[in-house]
């Protein structure tokens, strides 16, 4: 039993911290205000027998279950059988249980719930408070603690979340202290969480008796999360509610036909776009303080603090819309909206920045009793449908190879550009070049680019050569601001005229291409004086009279018309295609940029203006969509038009050379994650610097896997993970950088987890011994926002450490991928080997790391070869993989409602759903059985085929002439030979064995050249699954950008 002196220990003594989630504490409610709550003898509670994981009884149940998967809300989702005990039990509870000791009420919907784990892996009321985004809670009356509230001694807070408490010098009273205070003495490496292992501590909620838990309603995880999701509509729903007809009803997969297409589709839309509308409606903050500016154009900006954007509980981006409401006694009722400016962690600032559209009525004299709301706009989803709608009567699309699985794409007549590489842009190399010439001849082309492969310059040459071959304008799109605008940049090099199409509400936002946006030209188009009289007038007065507003509208819609006319190319996001200024043009060559990140109805958008020829860019291997709601995503909504038609048979074009990445870093993903095909564009001496003085376990190899074995905690958000000890390293990690003359901007921590994000840029802040705005200036985030991104120097932060609930979605291979290939000249990875490498996956890397003498533990002034021992993976990596494999799907079976399970394997107990299989398939590649092969950058194994240099050039299966899942169509790469391979087999008997030569698939290779070795596959499995992995992104604001 872990007691507060092995909790101290643990913690290595853990100083002040000014968050909200550090020292934190309960109280009885007396009616007097916060206090101290006196333990008395009858209530029989002895501080020595305090536990931090005490709850043994049940921890008993929760060994029945999977391994709890992590992050986000689905962090609690764990699929388990129903036991079907039926029992006529209270309306108000998950298992009837009503025990006064045992049971908790909510706060915010009255409900009562008990602090037993049941059939899931968390407690009633903690899966309560998840699921429900609800955070307080009171103790029954007739508990031995009486009618108690957990409550902040020092400032009132009541989240369970962030709670905790401290033991006072009386053997007999708990004290109670907030993390905002600094100035009184407590010793804080004493403070412990009142919620741990996803309970609360036995003694303030005791846990029910075995025989109540056996006499309780078993209920299962299914129907709690079905529950939740229908009191979010009807707060009085039950039990029995559930079993009403179409109450479950799941939407059904996509399917082939163009009608059937938008009438699946269409539904699927529908959900994500109700789910999105409540969860924006629900983000109201009250209470909120409000200072006034004015801007230089004469509207109003409110300034504010937003404390849900700083807990991450919600997302923000610049151009957001927000209604502000004022409702206090000072001024009569008012509200308004307006568009964010400025947010936090943005320019040093520490508020949000809202200019309103109207000044009429503002009360600018009133600071307190203002709330804000976020807007929901059904934009983006209205696009998305009539999209389809569009869809499903054009003929002239490109709809029969997105629908069909028959039709064989045809070889366009074009006269091809003796040079492909484009001007302005950096020479292209042979896949590159093979990837352009392909790209020209074909009606749809796949794109593959690995990170750091140069997909940007490829695509901009593409579009180069497409807007000189073709008469017409292209059309260049992709789902994020940041990569359009990063694409806008590329082609504008070359020479052609560009225009950059923005939202409305971004036309104020200043970046690298602002000189393109169409508003910028507009404004700068000096052959139309009439209208620039009227900027002007309009820039001075801040607003028109209603006929020259009249006026300034028509002439600006005429100029844009002409503008747009003139231009060669007009990039945009996939959603702003759908601005009504672009649907009288007809677009017959389309590119759509990182196209994995999009969900499939966003991509069509672009597509039905008139598109003859598509290029989709993008890497599967990489994360995909964002899709909120669970039932549209297991639907297939969460499947990009990239990935589906790669299972109809179209394969990517996959770009060989990697230019960012030190090629130690490089040699990992390229055999994990690309069959081991990745060269190295760089060399080990032009990403060492050897002035940067880091203490890396071995000089010439910038990597290092730091073991942490500090606990991990939920966080104050309640859906989200922490871990402080990781946090601390962080911090430490981060100033020997700056010590060793690494600036904030070259550096760039990543974590998957929201809270741990959240609580490092405050941990930083307040704990870091150097100047506060050089840890202001370091870029913190979630993995999944750093896609796309590089920085010089990566530190990922793990944060899962845990006896028995698994490691959540860090399972994901994607999200794997992701945060290993982000850095260029180092990176450092701090987690917990011994949780970490249950998971196949997460075993193979620590195993490289090992070999590699780059997994170090002790101080950093004193790194030492860590000597922990390995968990035993749950199952071979081969084997753990089977679930991201459609080994014999056939182009039917691809688009059918269900998966046909060809292979005998895949038709045994999971714990994944049978739509999991066909959306999520980050390791498509992986076979069945695996045989080490020779690799171009180590002897890490190879999972795949030849491919893309293999003969197999058949398009008609998804798979290649040895039977093995096909990668990439590469074969005929300008400039290059390949030997064969041939097909790629690995037995369960290889043993970890070095070479000291290899021979790459490419030939042989001096580039990077590391010693080789290969890794052994797993003698036994363990039949357990792995925890379910979760993949769902952080939570953004909106589903898309436009």
């Amino acid at each position: 039993m872990d007691t507060f002196d092995n909790f101290q220990s643990e913690y290595g003594g853990i100083g002040d911290d000014d968050t909200a989630s550090i020292i934190s504490g309960y109280t009885q409610r007396t009616g007097a205000g916060p206090s101290k709550l006196s333990l008395n003898a009858a209530d029989a509670l002895d501080l020595d027998a305090l536990s931090i994981a005490d709850d043994h009884v049940a921890n008993r149940r929760s060994e029945l279950a999977n391994d709890f998967a992590g992050g986000l809300d689905d962090d609690f989702d764990v699929n388990l059988e129903d036991n079907g005990i039926g029992v006529d039990l209270p309306e108000y509870a998950y298992c009837g249980i009503h025990s006064p000791a045992s049971v908790v009420k909510c706060l915010v919907c009255s409900k009562w719930f008990c602090n037993s784990r049941g059939n899931t892996a968390a407690s009633h009321i903690v899966n309560h408070l998840v699921r429900a985004k609800h955070k307080e809670v009171v103790l029954h009356a007739e508990s031995p603690l009486g009618e108690t509230t957990p409550e902040c001694y020092n400032c009132g807070s009541k989240n369970a979340f962030m709670l905790g408490f401290i033991p006072a010098k009386s053997d007999t009273v708990v004290s109670t202290l907030c993390g905002y205070i600094k100035d009184i003495s407590w010793n804080t490496a004493l403070w412990a969480p009142l919620i741990e292992d996803r309970s609360f501590l036995s003694w303030l909620v005791t846990p029910p008796s075995e025989q109540e838990q056996l006499r309780a309603r078993q209920i299962t995880y299914a129907q709690i999360n079905r529950l939740e999701d229908l009191w979010r509509d009807n707060a009085n729903a039950t039990l029995e509610d559930l079993e009403k007809p179409g109450v479950d009803d799941e939407p059904q997969p996509f399917s082939k036909d163009a009608y059937q297409y938008q009438n699946i589709f269409g539904p699927l839309v529908k959900i994500e776009a109700d789910y999105d509308k409540r969860l924006k409606e629900s983000q109201t903050q009250d209470d909120v303080v409000v200072r006034w500016d004015q801007g230089l154009n004469q509207k109003r900006i409110a300034w504010f603090n937003f404390p849900k954007l700083e807990s991450g509980e919600v997302r923000l981006a610049v151009g957001d819309e927000l209604r502000l409401r004022y409702h206090g006694d000072s001024h009569h009722a008012w509200e308004g909206s307006g568009h964010v400016l400025k947010i936090p962690n943005s320019e040093y600032l520490d508020e949000i920045g809202l200019e309103l559209r109207r000044n009429d009525g503002v009360p600018v004299d009133c600071t307190h009793g203002f709330s804000v709301d976020f807007v929901w706009k059904s934009t983006s989803f209205d696009r998305m449908q009539l999209a389809m709608k569009t869809f499903a009567i054009d003929e002239k699309s490109v709809s029969g190879y997105i629908v069909s699985h028959d039709l064989e794409p045809t070889i366009l007549r074009t006269q091809m550009p003796k040079r492909f590489s484009a001007p302005g842009l950096p020479e292209l190399n042979h896949s590159q070049m093979y990837a352009v010439k392909s790209v020209l001849q074909k009606p749809i082309s796949l794109i593959q680019g690995p990170p750091g492969t140069g997909k940007t310059v490829t695509s901009a040459s593409i579009v180069y050569h497409l807007a000189k071959m073709n008469p017409g304008q292209v059309l260049v799109c992709a789902p994020s601001n940041v990569a359009v605008d990063q694409l806008t940049e590329k082609i504008h090099a070359t020479g052609l005229k560009v225009v950059r199409l923005t939202a409305k509400s971004r036309e104020a936002l200043e970046s690298s291409i602002a000189f393109l946006t169409l508003h910028r030209q507009v404004a700068a188009y000096t052959s139309h004086t009439e209208l620039q009289k009227l900027i002007q007038l309009k820039n001075e007065l801040g607003e028109l009279s209603q006929s020259d507003e009249r006026k300034y509208k028509t002439l600006v819609r005429n100029v844009e018309r002409e503008i747009l006319a003139a231009a060669d190319v007009i990039c945009c996001t996939c959603v702003g295609t759908g601005d009504p200024r672009l649907s009288k043009l007809k677009f017959r060559t389309v590119l759509i940029d990182e196209a994995t990140q999009a969900a499939e109805p966003e991509c069509m958008i672009p597509l039905v203006l008139g598109c003859k020829q598509v290029v989709l860019v993008g890497d599967h291997q990489q994360l995909g969509p964002v899709i909120m709601n669970k039932k549209a995503a297991r639907a297939g909504l969460t499947q990009s038009l990239f990935e589906r038609l790669v299972l109809l048979g179209n394969r990517p074009i996959r770009l060989q050379v990697q230019y960012r990445m030190h090629p130690c870093l490089s040699e990992f993903p390229s055999n994990m994650f690309y069959e081991g095909t990745l060269q190295n564009g760089v060399t080990a001496p032009e990403r060492l610097r050897k002035n940067v003085d880091f203490p890396w376990p071995v000089a010439d190899t910038p990597m290092m896997f730091y073991q942490n074995l500090g606990q991990e905690e939920i966080s104050s958000s309640g859906t989200s993970f922490l871990n402080r000890t990781e946090a601390s390293n962080v911090e430490k990690i981060v100033t020997k950088f700056f010590k060793a003359g690494v600036v904030p901007a070259q550096i760039g921590v990543i974590t998957p987890y929201e809270g741990q994000r959240s609580y490092i840029v405050t941990y930083m802040q307040y704990h870091g011994t150097l100047k506060k705005d050089l840890y202001k200036d370091i870029e913190v985030a979630s993995v999944d926002a750093f896609q796309g991104r590089e920085k010089d120097y990566i530190i990922l932060s793990c944060v899962r450490s845990n006896e028995h609930q698994g490691i959540g979605f860090l399972n994901d291979p994607r999200r794997l991928n992701v945060a290993l290939t982000r850095s260029k000249y180092g990176v450092v990875i701090l987690g917990n080997p011994k949780v970490l490498s249950k998971h196949p996956l997460w075993h193979y890397l620590l195993t490289h790391y090992k070999e590699k003498q780059c997994l170090v533990e002790g101080p950093l002034n004193n790194l030492q070869p860590s000597m922990i021992q390995f968990s035993k993976p749950r199952r071979a990596l081969n084997k753990s993989m089977e679930q991201f494999r459609r080994h014999d799907y056939s182009d039917a079976e691809a688009t059918s409602g269900a998966p046909v399970l060809n292979d005998a394997r895949r038709a045994s107990t999971s714990a994944y759903e049978s739509g999991f299989y066909r959306t999520h398939d980050p390791l498509g590649y992986i076979p069945s059985d695996i045989q080490s092969v020779k690799s171009s950058a180590s002897g890490l194994p190879h999972f795949g085929t030849a491919a893309p240099f293999g003969p197999s050039k058949q398009k008609a299966r998804w798979l290649d002439v040895a039977g093995v899942p096909g990668g990439t169509d590469a074969s005929s790469v300008s400039g290059s030979q390949f030997e064969h391979n041939g097909s790629i087999v690995f037995s369960q008997s290889d043993r970890i064995r070095r070479r000291n030569s290899f021979t790459s698939m490419a030939g042989t290779s001096d580039i990077g050249s590391m010693s080789a070795y290969d890794y052994k596959s797993q003698d036994s499995v363990i039949d357990a699954d792995d925890s379910e992995s979760q993949y769902a992104h952080s939570v953004q604001s909106g589903v898309t950008e436009f």
